[in-house]
């Protein structure tokens, strides 16, 4: 188990200028990302004990998280200039 926060600038960082961008231009994209961060922050409090939480609770944040990651992945992709 990581107690290490997952940022998306952290996890995405060929992305960073993109991310920043998006969360200002993009309404979807900005509730997406701050979707992720909320839920981000949940589990790294019950990772480090700050918020304790059962095993279950964590193990479906975690499988939001991965979602909303996912779809703010794609959401990057599909922004990104066609060569």
């Amino acid at each position: 188990m990581s107690n290490t926060p997952h940022e998306l600038h952290e996890d995405f960082p060929d992305f960073a200028a993109a991310i920043t961008a998006l969360k200002t231009s993009d309404a979807h994209f900005a509730r997406l990302a701050g979707d992720y961060h909320a839920i981000n922050g949940r589990i790294h409090r019950a990772e480090t004990n700050v918020e304790p939480m059962d095993d279950l609770t964590v193990i479906t944040l975690r499988k939001e998280r991965a979602a909303l990651k996912d779809a703010i992945f794609a959401a990057l992709k599909a922004a990104q200039p066609t060569s």
